[in-house]
């Protein structure tokens, strides 16, 4: 499998901003959505931001109006805008490529996420 290499987590106060990159280091799928997940300590995975590849976006209802997903095609890339961070978004956050056409799917290694004081 093509690896997906997440940077940027790391620990900011509450309030505070971060930005998470993923890229593949090649193309993976020739149509596919790009995805942020994230798995706190004790509870299941769960979906945080997707972006299919006409651009069209979902967030799940905690991230609303804080977090932004966008994509470089070019770069095989996805990026997580997350502002006004809560300690509830302390996370593992895991990056995923999935085929629109197959459904297959990649996922990246999670980077950590803690918002604390």
């Amino acid at each position: 499998q093509v690896p997906l290499v997440e940077s940027g987590g790391g620990l900011v106060q509450p309030g505070g901003s971060l930005r998470l990159s993923c890229a593949a280091s090649t193309s993976i799928f020739s149509i596919y959505t790009m995805g942020w997940y994230r798995q706190a300590p004790g509870k299941q995975r769960e979906l945080v931001a997707t972006i299919t590849s006409g651009g069209s976006s979902k967030y799940a209802d905690s991230v609303k109006g804080r977090f932004t997903i966008s994509r470089d095609n070019n770069k095989n890339t996805v990026y997580l805008q997350m502002s006004s961070l809560k300690p509830e978004d302390t996370a593992v956050y895991y990056c995923s490529f999935k085929s629109e056409i197959t459904t297959q799917s990649v996922w990246g290694q999670g980077t950590q996420v803690t918002v604390s004081s």
